[in-house]
Order: C-alpha cells, then sequence, then structure tokens
C-alpha cells in the first residue's frame, strides 16, 4: 500500500498550491514514484485541463494519464452531495484513488479549492474526503493579514474540528505569514506546545509578495485573451488593475506601477497614452493593457503600438465588456495562481518552502506512516474490490423480491459478481422491466424447468435417505428455490448463496446443515458480524446463531472468526470475553471461557488470543494497562468472542446504536460451501455487501486469496 498525504486548507487565498509545489519537491528527492491526486476538479472543458493538476504533471514530469489525476467536476460533486449521495461520490473517489494507490510508492492528495464557495462546507468536504482516503492531513492555515493571536485561533480550531473527526494531522503550515520575523517565532512557539510538537510539526512560512499577484500570463490563460501585442513579456505580476473610462489626461494621474489598464478597444488615446507613460519617467509602469468589447484598434495606431519597440507593454484583448472583464478579473485576484510553466514564481514557492522547512526531517515522517484506520466506507470499497477480482457465481433464490434485483444490478453494473436468481424467469423479467432495471446478461434459473432438477433430487435422496426422506420427499425439496440453491453450491453449479430478505434464517441455514455440511475441522457453524466503526473494523461473534456454546464450541469459534478476519484483510488479535478479567472474578461462566481459551490456544498455537478479558480491557488501551498489562491482546484485540448469544447479540447492537456503526453480517463460518444469511429488514447496500462477502468467501475456499 502507498503512503499517502491529502493537503487541505482552512480558507481562500492560502496558498496550498505553493505548498504542495514544496511538498512535491521534497518526495521526489525521496521517494521513487509519486502520484498526484486531486478529487474534485472545477474545470468541465476538456480541452483546458485542471490548472493544479497541470502545474505539478507539468512541473515533475510525471507521466501520469491527466484523466487519473481526478475523480470527478465539482458540478457533479455538489450534485450528488445535494441529491443526499455523498457515499456515491467519495466511492467515485476512493475508485480512482486506489488505481493510484496500486501504482505508485506515495500519492500526493491536493483537496478541493475555495473560489469563493462556503469554507466550512468545504473544509468538511475535504475533511470527510482524507477520513475515507485515509490519509493522513497537512493542514495549511492562511497567516496573511492576521496576528498572532488570530493564526492561534485559526489554528486551534481547524485541529479541534480534525481531532472530533479522529483525523490524524502529520504537519501544519502556517503560510503567507505577515508577523515579524520575531513574532513568527513566538507564534510557532506556542502553537507547538499545545499541539504536542514534535507529535504534529509547525511550520510558518512568510508571505512572499509575487506569489500572491497573478501575472499577465495567468490573466491571458485565465480569460482565453487575445496577445496582440508582447506575448514575451508576459511574466510581468500585476499589482492591481485600473478602469480607464475618462479622458487620457486624467486616467494619466491614477497610474501606478504594476497596474494592468482595463479599457474598452475603442479608446485608442488610452492605449496611446498608457505607451507613452513607458518612456517618461515622470510616471510609473503599467504591467499591460486589457482590451475589452472584442473592438479592435484602428489599423493605424495597431501599426503604431507594434512598431513601438521602446515601450514593450503587452495588449491583451477579449471579447467580454468592461463590467464581465472586471469580474473575471475579481476572480483572478481572489485566486493565488501558480502557473505551469511560470518559472519564477515555481521557483519562488520552492525556495521559500525549503527554506522554512526541514525536509531531511519531514519526510522520513510522511514516507514511514503506517495507518490501522479504516472507515465504514473504505471497508466496504475494499469489500467491492476484492470481490471483483475474481468474479464468483452467487445464486439469489429470493429472485422476485424488489431488494434482490435492485441490488443484482449495481453488482452486476459493478462486476461484483456473476448473479444468478432463481424463481419464474418470466414474472422475474417483467419485474425487472417495470422497476426499470438494466439486467440484460444475470442467469434466471427456474428449479422445476431446470436441466439440472432431477439430477439434485437423486442427489439430495442419496445425502439423507438415512432420515427417512423418500424421493418425493426430495422432489419437494428441490421445487424449494432456497434448497435448489444449496444444492447448487454443493454441486459447484454456484460458489456461494445469498438468502434471508423475505425467507426466515432457519429456512436459510437449514438447507446447508443438510447438504453443505460443516467443515471436517469444525464443530461448529456460528456467525461473526463485522462491526464497521468510525476508523477501524472490528470481528464480533457468536452473535447470531449458538444461544449457549461449550468451552469447546467456544474455541471453534474463536479460531474460526480468526481466520474469517484472515479473509477480510483484519489482523486478528482475539479476546475472548467474560465479566472477568485474568483471574479477577469467579464462578462457572468464567470457568468456561478460560476452559476455551486453553483449547483454542492448543488447536492455533500461532493466534494471537488472550481470554478471559472484560470488553474495557479488550478494546482500550488505557484499560489494558491496567486490568492486563502484560496481555498480547488486550487494549488492541481486532476479534471479539463472546462467551453466549445473549451477551453478543445485545452487545453488538448496542455497539451498531451507541457508535453510529455499521453491521455487517451475520456471516457464516464453519461450513464447507459459503452460505449466508441476510435480515429480512435488509437494505439494497446490505444485500450487496453480504454477496461482496460471499464471494470473497468462496475465493478463498478456493485458494485465490493468500491468508498471511
Amino acid at each position: 500500500m502507498a503512503n499517502s498525504l491529502y493537503i487541505t486548507a482552512t480558507e481562500p487565498n492560502s496558498g496550498k498550491s505553493a505548498i504542495t509545489l514544496g511538498l512535491m519537491q521534497m518526495l521526489k528527492r525521496h521517494v521513487h514514484r509519486v502520484a498526484f491526486f486531486h478529487p474534485i476538479i472545477y474545470s468541465t472543458d476538456t480541452a483546458r485541463q485542471d490548472h493544479d493538476v497541470e502545474l505539478i504533471l507539468r512541473q515533475f514530469d510525471l507521466k501520469i494519464p491527466y484523466e487519473d489525476t481526478y475523480a470527478c467536476v465539482y458540478e457533479e460533486a455538489r450534485a450528488l452531495i445535494t441529491q443526499g449521495k455523498s457515499s456515491v461520490l467519495i466511492e467515485k473517489i476512493i475508485h480512482k484513488y486506489k488505481q493510484l494507490e496500486a501504482n505508485y510508492d506515495f500519492v500526493l492528495c491536493q483537496g478541493t479549492d475555495y473560489l469563493g464557495k462556503n469554507a466550512a462546507f468545504q473544509f468538511e468536504l475535504n475533511a470527510e474526503i482524507a477520513t475515507n482516503l485515509n490519509m493522513p492531513i497537512a493542514l495549511v492555515i492562511s497567516g496573511h493579514g492576521k496576528n498572532a493571536d488570530e493564526i492561534r485561533a485559526s489554528a486551534r480550531t481547524s485541529m479541534e474540528l480534525l481531532t472530533a473527526r479522529q483525523q490524524e494531522v502529520s504537519c501544519v503550515f502556517v503560510n503567507r505569514v505577515t508577523l515579524s520575523p520575531e513574532e513568527r517565532e513566538q507564534c510557532k512557539s506556542v502553537l507547538c506546545n499545545e499541539f504536542s510538537c514534535p507529535a504534529v510539526p509547525i511550520y510558518m512560512i512568510e508571505d512572499e509578495p509575487l506569489l500572491g499577484k497573478p501575472t499577465l500570463a495567468n490573466i491571458q490563460k485565465s480569460m482565453n485573451a487575445k496577445i496582440i501585442y508582447g506575448e514575451n513579456s508576459l511574466d510581468v505580476p500585476v499589482q492591481d488593475y485600473v478602469v480607464a473610462a475618462m479622458q487620457a489626461g486624467h486616467f494619466l494621474d491614477h497610474l501606478k506601477n504594476g497596474l494592468l489598464v482595463v479599457t474598452p478597444g475603442d479608446r485608442s488615446d488610452i492605449v496611446l497614452a498608457a505607451l507613452a507613460s513607458r518612456l517618461s519617467p515622470a510616471y510609473p509602469n503599467v504591467s499591460g493593457i486589457l482590451l475589452t468589447g472584442g473592438l479592435d484598434l484602428a489599423t493605424s495606431i495597431l501599426s503604431l503600438t507594434c512598431g513601438w519597440t521602446g515601450a514593450p507593454v503587452p495588449l491583451l484583448s477579449v471579447p467580454e465588456n468592461t463590467y464581465e472583464a472586471l469580474q473575471a478579473l475579481t476572480r483572478i485576484q481572489n485566486t493565488i495562481t501558480i502557473a505551469p510553466g511560470d518559472t519564477r514564481k515555481i521557483n519562488t514557492a520552492i525556495a521559500l518552502f525549503e527554506r522554512n522547512v526541514d525536509g531531511d526531517v519531514l519526510a522520513p515522517r510522511l514516507i514511514n506512516h503506517r495507518s490501522s484506520r479504516m472507515t465504514p466506507m473504505m471497508f466496504e470499497f475494499k469489500l467491492l474490490e476484492q470481490a471483483r477480482r475474481h468474479r464468483m457465481r452467487i445464486v439469489l433464490p429470493e429472485g422476485a423480491e424488489e431488494r434482490i434485483l435492485k441490488a443484482a444490478e449495481a453488482l452486476c453494473q459493478r462486476e461484483v459478481a456473476e448473479i444468478i436468481l432463481l424463481g419464474d424467469e418470466q414474472a422475474i423479467r417483467r419485474k425487472i422491466d417495470e422497476m426499470g432495471l438494466m439486467l440484460p446478461e444475470v442467469r434466471i434459473v427456474e428449479p422445476e424447468k431446470s436441466p439440472l432438477y432431477e439430477e439434485y433430487v437423486q442427489e439430495y435422496h442419496k445425502l439423507r435417505k438415512s432420515k427417512g426422506i423418500t424421493l418425493d420427499d426430495a422432489r419437494d425439496r428441490m421445487a424449494d428455490a432456497t434448497y435448489f440453491a444449496t444444492m447448487m453450491v454443493y454441486k459447484d453449479a454456484a460458489d456461494g448463496m445469498v438468502s434471508g430478505s423475505i425467507n426466515t434464517t432457519a429456512h436459510t441455514i437449514r438447507p446447508a446443515f443438510e447438504i453443505i455440511k460443516t467443515k471436517a475441522n469444525a464443530s461448529i457453524v456460528s456467525s461473526v458480524f463485522l462491526m464497521c466503526l468510525k476508523d477501524r473494523v472490528l470481528v464480533f461473534g457468536d452473535c447470531a446463531v449458538n444461544p449457549n456454546p461449550t468451552a469447546a464450541q467456544l474455541a471453534d469459534i474463536a479460531v474460526s472468526s480468526a481466520h474469517t478476519a484472515r479473509v477480510f484483510g483484519i489482523e486478528p488479535r482475539v479476546a475472548m470475553l467474560s465479566y472477568s478479567t485474568g483471574g479477577s472474578g469467579k464462578g462457572a461462566d468464567v470457568d468456561v471461557v478460560i476452559e476455551a481459551t486453553k483449547l483454542a490456544r492448543e488447536h492455533a498455537p500461532d493466534l494471537a488470543l488472550d481470554g478471559p478479558l472484560q470488553y474495557d480491557a479488550a478494546i482500550d488501551p488505557e484499560v489494558a494497562r491496567t486490568k492486563a498489562p502484560k496481555s498480547p491482546v488486550a487494549g488492541r484485540a481486532t476479534v471479539f468472542i463472546f462467551p453466549d448469544l445473549n451477551t453478543g447479540n445485545n452487545t453488538y447492537k448496542a455497539v451498531q446504536r451507541a457508535a453510529d456503526a455499521i453491521a455487517i453480517g451475520p456471516v457464516l463460518q464453519g461450513l464447507n460451501r459459503p452460505v449466508n444469511d441476510l435480515s429480512r429488514g435488509c437494505t439494497v447496500p446490505d444485500i450487496i455487501n453480504t454477496v461482496a462477502i460471499t464471494a470473497i468467501q468462496a475465493q478463498a475456499e478456493k485458494g485465490l486469496i493468500t491468508l498471511e
């Protein structure tokens, strides 16, 4: 997995692009393959690349296809958020980011720009993106025009907001600082004390006026202006602009160094006066002239201008009227830009960064960073991503249920699995059409009309005749979609089954017990829930199947749950839960957990497992230091084994509600082939996740996943 860093600012005009340049320059010295990612861009013009993306790609000669550097444009993102589809937006961003992560050693991500949009909304959006990409943040705070108290207040507020979200901040850049050197050092010292530096290193970077002013090249590109004269002189910074609507004599009284003169294209007198001012030591030097209204200069004036080599003042022309041109200029002035190819600004920005930031200290901190954070959306994305790697055949016996059909469409579109629906084909096709779904390639099987029906009847009779099952009984069973689907899995016509959206748990699981049966090394079928908390994923077992497991069964559940954790990329550290930690409590219930812990260690001696542990000692490092200081699991457990169904079921639901966690499951374990049960109140996303889980279990059964 690549290292990464997410650069986000707290407000407009922070000089974020300059910080990005400095960080990229630093990383390129230490990392071989560095990628750049800008999740949301503003430009919808395919002929013109996003400014920041183009700047970084060109400056550092990054061989990344432009379309791989962003996920969507701002208007699309805003529409998704307005429609309540933020999760779709985040998923798009994660998907594009993961493509870069797989091919590069480090991904430097630059957050969205402000451009006059709501600052609080933008900050929240960037924090949400960084959290779901599992990226530490480089926080950029503007110090421009602020005193020390204002800078500290801004930094404190931003850090409190990110801390409340449990977002990790790797470094803080207070940029464009206008304090004196002494005030700067004092302010930094106070901030370092507040943020426990070097835990969060803080860098104060002084303001450089050159970086805060657009050049004529910036203006020409942003406004797509026509260059009439002075193509080689566009690197001049523009300090301000003046609208020339008065007579030339009065206009000259308003000139200042570095002004851009804005005037209609038919004002030849203003053009001549501005050019003449460059020849006189009595007047300041203007930066250039912007002609508005799409009006052409008189031919004679144009000839005079182009031949006036002693006064190299660039002339630009735009079709917009003067008012519209002023609005465009204001937008440009309010957005500090460093144009691709603007070597003066680029070199200034990098030099400023290197003068204030010790790259040899910061780079290893960023490059060696490893995070164990895992948000629910990240985990769900990983499920779908893993399922897509080897598309498995998953049969859904409740083929006419609307939620199943909606989930099937999404699963097929996203290529998560090959879906097989069971039921009346004509009725299902009709419902698909009525619902407006796109499922042209989905396979639909009617059990009693299937050429496999008689074979399955004979097979079921063979398996169950010792239990008194007759051929007629077998035919009745195989006419049932759940039994038929289970037999498909048993006979390798499908890789896994998901049911339960309209059927009971017993009806879903009973055929599996009868046909698929338990693994040779498993004494019991059990279940786990994958509990997606805000920053990690835990495994809870058994919370759905076994009411009062014996010590041997608890040990089996622990080992099976550890295996399930590995299948889903979770490092298993197993806590055998009880109301006692170690020998602090006595009783028969504690003795069962003590015995189960002993048996589990015998079955899996290399597994990180400990018990009995109370829940707080298992999950909280502070409590663990007091209650179980020598435990290899306490305070860092990832797999929690509850002593009975009453405790487990209530605990998972309490955590789900109190911690606003997502509970994925139950995931059945211990069967020879993957079968999973849905809740009858399940949602479409629940079905999608369960199918993905079943597909991944099937991959593991077939040896397509390497487990550490």
